[in-house]
Parts: structure tokens; sequence; C-alpha cells
């Protein structure tokens, strides 16, 4: 055991974790790195160039005439998978800090930094991409100092490209990230921090063996769900399974047992022996909290039940996902779904499109609320169908996060007018070092789910970084923003706004629609409410014939009667008629702006 070391990279995105991974990978003959980025495996992670999923892989290193064991676990550096960043966290003892020598720190190495010194790990601070031109070493160290209190020397200069520095980081692994502690002799605790659905073998749970050591064959049970199981097949993890006939205290592996259903295996679960169990679960393991809600349906309502087979088996792989069923008016059966953040959600969307050939329409996202009646019972509310009446209501709550952006000192006039712009409160300003500022807001999470995000980066010109925490509920005056198609509400397109945007939001709402609801054989009334009341309209004209044509002269009231029939018709057509809505126009809203 004292010859393991388990770590993890943690990095703000874009700031080289998975090109200095491949390095490591190639200088412990681990695997011949042929192209880029070699433990990004999808597909969607290749073209995006962004790590969704954290990977692990075990190396071996020769130090010393000694053999070490290496287990590096890859992760994602967005905010929406800080999740995937907190399950790898939980089964290593030392960290990689690396900070990009061209941009210096930024949001989220702070809040990655911050979960690992709470899970009490080693910090190893590594300077990447220090063979750029642009580089500046000396002014990024400084940082670094100032935010972990390190010594100078204890920061190793990098870069995945060339390998510059590479042995000093494997150096440093062996020398300052401490061995994992436990006891073999005692019952079989394990740790399981991420899972895959394989077709041909089910289930497959990856964990790290905190007590106990596990065989080919054992019977296991999972301590939460209390299912039991035989180990099929142990091993350990590199680019692909490798099978062992034992994993001992301190090692990372995977287990298969014939396991189908996806909701017996839980990330943060247990795995130990059915006749030696141990007496409690491991704990320190949070419960995912999902921010933002949307609803997925099936195009085809046929589509359904294979729609909750691959949310399913995408929850395997993505523990942070969770869905419950819904019906809509307007769209029929689906899910209710709730996602960390808008990429996480643009990221499923586009899994279910590739992995599992599931069409799918997404409605406008949105936070959840707590609406508090008049005898002080509180419900919470996913969905602004799902709103009481008015009437009822005593207070709304929403929710309120600790936002913190990163940004060069030049472009704080134009940050602050948007945060303001989105109901922010300024906290405090403070500066991290020569031109570079930290704004803390407390902003609503309703007003940062749509656009925030992007629009903070152009006008930053893509230098800033967004990062932030939950930070509870408050009571805010909200209501209710419907739009009514001929009358008739779409629920699909409602949204719980603040009063102050509601105005503004449903006039650009219908504005919106008129262009992309195709026209019809009759005029259609486009219409935001809030409650009774009618806020905004537009109008689809109708297409129509021209039923005077075959008139040539004669008397006015030969047009007159053909054209009084032509309005009876269209009188009655619309009494029967359907306003189609199309996908584009449930996307556009998203886009309002």
């Amino acid at each position: 055991m004292k010859n393991i070391r388990n770590f993890c990279i943690i990095a703000h995105i874009d700031h080289g974790k998975s090109t200095l991974a491949d390095r490591l990978l190639e200088y412990t003959h681990t695997i011949e790195v042929t192209e880029g980025q070699m433990l990004d495996n999808m597909d969607l992670e290749r073209e995006r160039g962004i790590t969704i999923k954290s990977h692990a892989i075990q190396m071996e290193y020769l130090f010393r005439d000694e053999k070490y064991i290496l287990n590096l676990i890859d992760t994602p550096g967005h905010v929406d998978f800080s999740y995937e960043v907190s399950r790898s966290i939980a089964a290593c003892e030392g960290a990689l800090l690396v900070v990009d020598a061209t941009q210096g720190v930024q949001a989220q190495t702070i809040s990655n930094l911050y979960m690992a010194i709470e899970h009490d790990l080693e910090i190893v601070p590594v300077i990447n991409k220090c063979d750029m031109e642009n580089a500046m070493p000396d002014e990024v160290e400084d940082e670094i100092i100032e935010l972990i209190g390190c010594r100078r020397n204890d920061i190793i200069r990098a870069s995945g490209k060339t390998g510059m520095g590479v042995d000093d980081i494997l150096r440093a692994i062996v020398e300052r990230i401490p061995h994992p502690v436990g006891d073999e002799n005692a019952p079989l605790q394990a740790l399981i921090f991420d899972s895959v659905f394989n077709s041909f073998r089910g289930i497959i749970a990856y964990y790290k063996v905190v007590n106990g050591v596990i065989r080919q064959g054992d019977s296991v049970k999972f301590f939460n769900t209390g299912k039991e199981y035989d180990a099929d097949e142990v091993g350990i993890l590199k680019m692909d399974l490798v099978p062992r006939k034992e994993l001992r205290t301190g090692d990372v592996g995977y287990i298969i047992s014939g396991i189908k259903a996806s909701t017996e295996v839980r990330v943060g679960d247990t795995v130990t022996h059915v006749d030696r169990p141990c007496k409690e679960a491991i704990s320190g393991f949070e419960e995912v909290k999902p921010m933002v809600f949307a609803g997925v349906y099936p195009i085809e309502p046929e589509d359904y039940e294979n729609l909750r087979a691959s949310l399913e088996k995408l929850q395997l792989n993505d523990a942070s996902l969770t869905f419950q069923p819904e019906s809509s008016v307007a769209l029929g059966f689906g899910f209710r779904c709730g996602f960390l953040g808008l990429l996480h959600m643009e990221i499923v969307q586009e899994r279910l499109d590739r992995e599992f050939n599931m069409d799918v329409i997404t409605t406008v996202p949105n936070v959840s609320y707590r609406i508090y009646d008049k005898q002080g019972h509180m419900t919470e509310v996913h969905n602004p169908g799902g709103m009481p009446d008015p009437t009822l209501i005593e207070r709304i709550e929403e929710p309120y996060i600790d936002a913190s952006v990163i940004t060069s000192t030049k472009f704080i006039g134009p940050i602050m007018t948007l945060c303001l712009g989105k109901r922010g409160e300024l906290v405090k300003q403070t500066y991290v070092s020569g031109d570079r500022v930290e704004i803390r807001y407390d902003m609503p999470l309703a007003e940062i789910v749509i656009d925030f995000y992007d629009k903070l980066k152009s006008i930053s010109k893509g230098y800033a970084s967004f990062d932030y925490h939950p930070a509870g509920y408050r009571s805010s005056k909200l209501v209710k923003l419907d739009i009514l198609l001929n009358g008739e509400s779409v629920d699909a397109l409602s949204t719980l706004t603040h009063v102050d945007n509601a105005y503004d939001l449903g006039r650009r709402m219908c504005e919106k629609l008129k262009d992309l609801i195709p026209r019809q054989q009759f005029d259609i009334a486009i219409q935001a409410a809030i409650g009774a009341k009618i806020i905004a309209r537009e109008t689809v004209k109708q297409v129509r014939k021209d039923v005077t044509a075959k008139c040539y002269g004669g008397d006015v009231s030969r047009k007159r009667k053909l054209l009084e029939k032509q309005k009876r018709g269209k009188k009655r057509m619309k009494q029967i008629g359907n306003v189609e809505v199309p996908q584009k126009a449930f996307l556009a809203v998203l886009k309002i702006d």
C-alpha cells in the first residue's frame, strides 16, 4: 500500500489538464499517445475540446528502483460538471492544481481547490503552458502563493505540449502525495465513484478500496441498496479493463457482477462482503443538487418508454442527471429533468441524440421555487404549470447564488452593468493581483440560467471566468407569465419571472413567436398574460385566397357577398383550428435577447 498514489488533476476549463494527463501516460509508458486527449474518449469531448466525464487510469512509475502504482483521475473543468470533480476528489489523497501560465488563476481554479482542501487533499501546484510566448510564470507564481500559501520552490513549471517539467511532476506525486491509509484485515469497504453501462456485461461500477480486500468470486453487497451479487470479475483500469484476482486496500478498480437494473447502483454507495459486512457506509459523499430544470419530451409519443430507458442508462454514466415523469397539454408525456447548468443540459440532449438515437423537445429551462400558501404550507414547484392559484399564495421564494466573477480591471464597468441588470447585489470586490479583480454578487439563479454566461464571455472578450455556489432561498415578487394562442394557454412556454421584467419579456416573446409560427387559414392571436390580464398581443395574419378574382366589374354587392361567405368559412375553421408550434419556437424563446 505504501507504493500506491491516488491523485486527480483539477483546473479551470481549457488550462491543459487532458494534455498534461497524456504526457504523464507517455512518460510512464502506460500507453502510446497517438493523438491529443487520449482520456477524452467521447466524440462530443473531442469536438468541443472539453472534458465532460472524469476518467480513471492506472500508471506504473519506477522511482529510485522502486515500482509505484499511480492512479490518475482526470476531471472536467467546467462549472456544470463540478459534481464529477467532487466524486473524483472523494477517491483521492492528492491533487495536481494546474494553472495556465498565460491566464493565471481563474474562478473554477479557486472553487475546485476549495473542494480539494475540504477533503484534506495534498495540493501540488503546477504552472502549465510555460513554453508559450505570452506566458507569465512569475506573476502566476505570485497568484498561487497568495492563494494557497505555499513556498515558491513548491511550484512546478511545466508544459503538457513539450513535456517540460513532467519528470518533476511525477517525482512530486511520489514524494509529496501521501499513500492511502486503511486496514487490509478489516471488513471490506469500497467507495463507488462512477459507473458505466455495457450492453453485453451489464453495469460496471468503479470504486476505490478503503479497507479490506476484494477477490474474484466473492459474494458482495451494496450497503445502501442492500442488493447482493457475486463479483464475476474484478480488475484495474488502464485504457481498457484489466482483470485481476484481487484488489487490496488503496487500489482503484472495477467490478462486474451482471447487474442489469440501473437503480441498483448508486454513485457514493459502499461495497462490502455479504458474510462479513462493514458496520457503516463511507461518509463524506455529497448528494447532487440540480440547479436548472427543463421538460424533455419525445417527438413521437410512442417513444416515451424508450426515452425512459435511455435516461436511465445515461444516468449511470452521469450521476448528476435527475429525472421524474410529467405530462404537458401541448407535448404529451415526458420527463422533468434536473441539470447542473445549461451546458450540462445541452450535453445531455446531444448524448440522447447520438448514443440512443432519441429525438427530443426540451422546454424553457427554469429553477425550482418554494411557494408558501396562506396557511404557511410550503410546496416546491419545478414547473410554472404546477403553480397554485395566485389568490392562495402568501409568498414565493426563489433560489439565490453566491456568484464570483474574476476579470481584468478594464471590464469591471460592463460586467457590473450586466450583473445589476440581472438583479444582482454587489457583495465585495477584491484585487487578486495587478489588474485582476474578483467581484462577488448575490444573484437569483433564474437570471443566469439562460444567457448570462454567454453575455459575460462576449462583453469581457472571453477573459472573465465565472463560478457560483447555492446560497439558499429568498422571497421575491414573482409572477407567472402565460402565452396564449387563440385564447389557449401553451404550458410549455409559461415562465415565472420577476414582476419588473414581465411586461418587457411578454412583449418580446409575442414578437418572436409571431415570426416563427407559420401562417394558417385563420388569424392567430398570440397573447402574453399575467393571470387574467393581457399585457401584450401580436397577430399572425391569415393566408387568404383572393375569392373576388373572378369578378370583373359588375355590382359591388357581388364582391361583398363572396367576401362574407369567405368570412363565415374562416370563422367556422377557427372554431376547430389547431395551431402548430414548431420546435424552433421553444428554442428561440431561450435566445430571446
